[in-house]
């Protein structure tokens, strides 16, 4: 199957599966068609679903992902004066490591908003339909939404990497608190200890809660180096940490933070 073969069944199979899509149709433009199945995907309920299904699917976001091109974390430079860290701007979707940390809410099972610019939406829907199925298994086990602070581990299934560790950052309505500043240290070291576990060599972090949870961008990298340069110094683990970063202004941030003249 091409591409476009492989995308149109994907769309076709999905509407198939809900009356209320009875006559929606296949829309001849290319990036219209992926817009479409992105969206059912994102809505899409974590029911069963076939495997002749998932194995479309998977060849077609590997091919999807390949195309995009994926980035090597062991060849990225590491920060001036230390090793251990690294700063890349970056789809970190793209990005090869170990493990990659998600921004999740507390139902952990991704962002049903279709086509959200989020994290969490942009790793569930190119990592496949399987990962919200896995974490609804996951949360169901555990009978309770996910606390702010913890994190779980899945596998990352058709990105890059090897795992994604799913962790739900503080919101914030107000003033910055003592207990958001601590839960969102402990989301860094709660994923820090999971990667550590599962023996990764690599984890690269998103800047978490700095987007829809609206914790202020400089006092969260603030966080996040000094919560991980202290795991680090303290367990004195192999793990290479990659601070990943987006948009230009966590960028100078992070280069202030970890080296300032220095960059």
């Amino acid at each position: 199957m091409t591409q476009e073969e492989r995308r149109v069944y994907l769309i076709q199979e999905l509407l198939a599966e809900k009356p209320q899509y009875a006559h929606t149709t296949v829309p001849r433009n290319e990036q219209k068609q992926k817009d479409l199945l992105r969206s059912l995907m994102n809505v899409r309920l974590p029911e069963p679903i076939g495997e002749d299904f998932l194995r479309v699917q998977d060849e077609y976001l590997q091919a999807e992902r390949d195309q995009r091109g994926v980035v090597d974390s062991e060849r990225l430079p590491s920060v001036p004066g230390d090793p251990r860290l690294v700063l890349w701007q970056g789809d970190i979707t793209t990005l090869k490591a170990d493990a990659i940390v998600n921004a999740a809410n507390s139902a952990l099972l991704g962002c049903f908003h279709p086509l959200h610019s989020c994290i969490d939406n942009i790793v569930h829907s190119r990592s496949g339909v399987q990962l919200r199925l896995l974490c609804y298994d996951i949360m169901r086990g555990q009978g309770h939404e996910e606390p702010t602070g913890q994190a779980k581990i899945t596998p990352a299934f058709n990105l890059p990497g090897k795992y994604i560790l799913h962790t739900v950052g503080p919101v914030i309505y107000g003033p910055v608190s003592e207990q958001d500043c601590e839960a969102l240290a402990s989301c860094y070291r709660s994923c820090l200890e999971l990667a550590v576990e599962n023996s990764c060599q690599s984890i690269a972090f998103c800047c978490i809660s700095t987007g829809e949870f609206h914790f202020p961008n400089e006092k969260a990298a603030e966080i996040a180096v000094q919560t991980v340069t202290s795991f680090l110094n303290t367990h004195e683990q192999s793990i290479r940490v990659i601070f990943n970063v987006f948009k230009d202004v966590d960028l100078h941030i992070y280069q202030k933070l970890l080296g300032g003249s220095r960059w």
